[in-house]
């Protein structure tokens, strides 16, 4: 995986952490961190949404692969021992 496609990942699930934290308890973890409003908390913000942005070019690599081991299990589980 590349460090680009890593630092996505970590900040997708930074995000996600994020957002279901203000969900279940009302707690922007950012905000509490950084600032209310603050230049870091928007900087943290705004990096979130770009790797949620670069996420789209990693998603059709993951479910082309999905595809492709499900078309092989399905291969096998159609094919008879003799």
């Amino acid at each position: 995986m590349s460090l680009l496609r890593t630092i996505s990942l970590v900040l997708i699930i930074v995000g996600a952490i994020n957002w279901g934290l203000v969900g279940l308890m009302n707690l922007d973890l950012v905000a509490l961190l950084f600032g209310d409003g603050s230049l870091l908390a928007r900087i943290v913000y705004i990096l979130v949404g770009l790797a949620g942005v670069a996420a789209l070019t990693i998603f059709p690599v993951v479910m082309g692969r999905r595809h492709t081991d499900t078309h092989h299990l399905n291969a096998d589980a159609n094919t008879t021992v003799r």
